[in-house]
């Protein structure tokens, strides 16, 4: 199992995390499909994530998820932590897990590895929580 602060963006990749659902969109029609964009985070971080279609009735904040294979990328713009065709989201319990709201990983400016152009590597923070789901006051 990977942290959230661990997470690198990539192209494609096969995550194996578990996190605590804290807040979930309203979904919007991509195409022939549902999405709905939520905030998820562990004891280390948090991130965007993106439920598919019937992913998006199935979960309710407070679950806490297990993904297997997901994808840490850009999608249309926006960096997010997703199961994509090959990963697998499960319901694993709900309520009692540790997590912290910052930094959040999807607020985070990456830039190509001058090394190795096929690596990510973190540049500026944007904000240090998510401006989608603002925390509360």
């Amino acid at each position: 199992m990977v942290c959230i602060k661990d997470l690198v963006p990539a192209a494609s990749n096969n995550i194996n995390t578990q996190f605590i659902l804290l807040d979930k969109g309203m979904p919007t029609i991509e195409g022939p499909e549902r999405v709905c964009l939520a905030l998820v985070a562990d004891e280390t971080a948090a991130v965007h994530f993106q439920f598919w279609g019937g992913e998006c009735d199935a979960f309710e904040k407070g679950d806490i998820i297990r993904l297997s294979n997901g994808i840490f990328s850009f999608h249309k713009g926006k960096l997010l932590l997703r199961a994509g065709k090959r990963g697998k989201i499960e319901k694993i319990g709900e309520f009692t897990m540790l997590f912290v709201e910052t930094p959040n990983l999807s607020e985070i400016t990456w830039s190509p590895d001058l090394a190795d152009r096929t690596r990510y590597v973190q540049g500026a923070i944007l904000s240090p929580h998510s401006r989608l789901f603002p925390p509360l006051p």
